[in-house]
């Protein structure tokens, strides 16, 4: 799913770069100051753009994350950044005490949790 939102986000950013640079480079007669126009125009269009296809994706992400960090309680089943499934045992403000499968028990950091499995 991502590879396809980056090679939009490629195919778009060429398609505004080919139309700037074909109606910039080809200044009217008598006209003077239109390519600057032009410049301006597409350098906003290409902010809006990385803005709506990787900033506030992005920022939808860790307010998710922020979320499921906050939530956890004692019996959720987790899977940690590291790839470690285990059952929440204790919390505490900024670790977690997990139990793996074989019984053992880790602490790990609050923000490595990635998933919460059902």
């Amino acid at each position: 799913m991502e590879k396809i939102r980056i090679l939009k986000l490629g195919l778009i950013m060429g398609l505004l770069i080919s139309i700037v640079s074909i109606v910039g480079c080809v200044p009217a007669e008598g006209e003077q100051g239109t390519s600057t126009i032009y410049m301006i125009v597409f350098l906003a269009l290409l902010f809006a753009l990385m803005y709506f296809l990787m900033i506030r994706p992005q920022r939808k992400r860790q307010k998710e994350h922020q979320q499921l960090i906050e939530e956890l309680k004692k019996g959720d089943r987790v899977i940690t950044a590291g790839g470690i499934y285990g059952v929440i045992e204790s919390t505490s403000e900024d670790s977690l005490v997990i139990k793996v499968e074989s019984g053992a028990t880790m602490r790990v950091a609050r923000n490595s949790v990635a998933l919460k499995r059902e």
